[in-house]
């Protein structure tokens, strides 16, 4: 849609982190895994998000990543690395390796566990914009961290030259719109049965879960959508439905949910790391007869 500010692309996906059967980090997976995505749809990769398993990958791992990742993709679409911790230093720490590993921009989530109170959570965002040249997402997704980014505060904050996007996991759409409304912040839908409805709104686009398994899917809902045909996008939302639900919402992490269906596609993913556990064979079957009945459709 003309004049829809897009800062990192239009359709992102929250790419998952191959690894070997051993466990070890999978660049040449990473590899092979982002130039599908690519070619399937995907115009942004965000690396080292939740889905990436970032609590349990190294600081070492996750440079690897951003730089293996644009030596497949070269210049073709941006990269967002995850740098989110409940440590402010430690953030920061890994903004700049982001940015010297050649990521064209930050998704930082608000401080986890610790639960700051909303000045010192602007501090802490405005503290983690300043310390590199890259463009800043905001990730609200409070019930993950236990705090919400309130809109008092993202309106504040996009006062900031670099902070220009908002990852919404909020699950308030009131809220939402009142920062869209006050803002040129650009918002992606971080949750997947919300692409629609928050692109109807004025959104730039998704970080989506689902198009590890689906790229292409999940851009026809906004290319339907950006061609003027809504009830196309809305007939495509809702066929995408039973497998948001399936990968997101029924009890299994996103990550875990997503590499069960990219294995049996024979992509790169590789297992879980612990804490997580590998999805069983009942949930794994269910997932693959819903994916099927989608993309059969």
């Amino acid at each position: 849609m003309p004049g829809r500010p897009r800062p990192f692309g239009r359709t992102l996906c929250a790419m998952v982190t191959p690894f070997t059967e051993a466990g070890a980090l999978d660049l040449d997976g990473a590899r092979l895994l982002a130039a599908h995505l690519v070619a399937e749809g995907c115009d942004g990769l965000v690396l080292n998000g939740t889905t990436g398993e970032s609590p349990t990958t190294s600081d070492a791992e996750k440079a690897e990543l951003i730089a293996a990742v644009r030596e497949a993709v070269g210049d073709r679409v941006p990269l967002v690395a995850g740098v989110g911790t409940a440590n402010t230093l430690h953030t920061v720490e890994l903004a700049r390796a982001a940015e010297k590993a050649g990521a064209d921009g930050v998704l930082v989530v608000s401080p986890y566990y610790s639960r700051p109170p909303q000045d010192a959570l602007e501090a802490h965002f405005l503290e983690v914009a300043d310390a590199t040249g890259l463009p800043v997402m905001l990730y609200d997704i409070p019930g993950r961290t236990g705090t919400r980014i309130e809109p008092g505060t993202l309106i504040r904050l996009a006062a900031h030259p670099r902070i220009v996007a908002v990852k919404d996991c909020s699950y308030d759409f009131l809220g939402t719109q009142k920062v869209l409304a006050r803002t040129d912040l650009a918002y992606y839908a971080g949750c997947d049965e919300h692409i629609l409805a928050l692109y109807a709104v004025g959104a730039a686009g998704c970080v989506s879960t689902v198009a590890n398994a689906v790229p292409s899917r999940v851009a026809a809902i906004l290319d339907a959508f950006d061609a003027g045909d809504t009830a196309r996008a809305a007939e495509l939302q809702a066929r995408a439905t039973p497998l948001i639900e399936a990968m997101t919402a029924a009890g299994l992490p996103g990550t875990v949910t997503s590499k069960a269906l990219l294995g049996a596609l024979g992509l790169p993913a590789g297992p879980v790391r612990a804490p997580l556990r590998p999805a069983g064979r009942e949930a794994a079957d269910g997932l693959r007869a819903v994916h099927q009945e989608l993309v059969a459709g």
